[in-house]
């Protein structure tokens, strides 16, 4: 399975940076995983300070997987113990083949400490601070309210799947954060749609895309799929933040 044989050399690879920990969150953690189109999300816990010479070893090692399959799906952020705490923290990370930095979201923190896939070392409860009470909710509707909302008003981006498939999933998945307290992955939130009142066949044609074998979509879909989720998520989200 090219999924298994990437995250072994990547594992291989890791290992003269002596990391306390790797982890697996999203998908490839939480039973949703289609090869091919999800991504590998993964968390690697360093056990010395990310120095310059960290980032050159980071980014070689990356390199060296360019050629594999799948490892252009391969994400993953590098903590410390002295940097694991607090959400808003930035941190080194290898992402649509290139490094930058980024926090591990309240999101990201609950997924691994409720079903976290340990792939070496110890387990999140032993290395990761837990989310506080209250900070799960907030930063999903700042999401939705400062990032989200904002991208619906631009139409350019909604002709693209990625943008549909992601909109519809976010903001379904937020929903559900915020009623109950809880994730679900992208197959549930494809369920929960329908009843929050999304256009069915746009739900569809997104579940065909990722669970399916679809044909990309004709120019006429295309532009009608955009009008169609940005008329919907518009108000939704309103709705959404009006009454969190």
């Amino acid at each position: 399975m090219p999924t298994d044989a990437l995250l072994d050399r990547f594992l291989t690879g890791l290992a003269p940076l002596t990391p306390v920990a790797v982890w697996a969150h999203g998908s490839l953690a939480g039973g949703d995983y289609v090869e091919g189109r999800s991504d590998l999300d993964v968390i690697a816990v360093l056990d010395h300070p990310v120095t310059a010479r960290t980032v050159w070893r980071v980014a070689l090692l990356h390199a060296r997987l360019r050629a594999e399959p799948l490892a252009d799906r391969l994400h993953c952020t590098y903590l410390t113990p002295d940097t694991a705490a607090g959400a808003g923290r930035r941190h080194l990370t290898w992402a649509h083949e290139q490094l930058f930095k980024r926090p591990v979201t309240p999101v990201t923190r609950t997924e691994l400490h409720a079903f976290g896939r340990v792939l070496h070392g110890v387990p999140p409860a032993d290395a990761l601070p837990p989310v506080p009470d209250g900070e799960l909710a907030a930063f999903v509707v700042r999401d939705q309210r400062d990032y989200w909302r904002r991208e619906v008003d631009r139409a350019a981006n909604w002709t693209q799947d990625v943008w549909v498939d992601l909109g519809l999933l976010t903001f379904a998945r937020a929903t559900v954060t915020l009623r109950e307290g809880r994730l679900i992955t992208k197959r549930e939130a494809l369920d929960v749609l329908p009843g929050l009142g999304a256009p069915g066949e746009v739900v569809e044609d997104v579940r065909r895309r990722r669970y399916g074998d679809a044909a990309p979509p004709a120019e006429e879909w295309s532009a009608r799929r955009a009008r169609l989720t940005r008329d919907y998520l518009g108000p939704a989200i309103d709705a959404l933040v009006a009454g969190s």
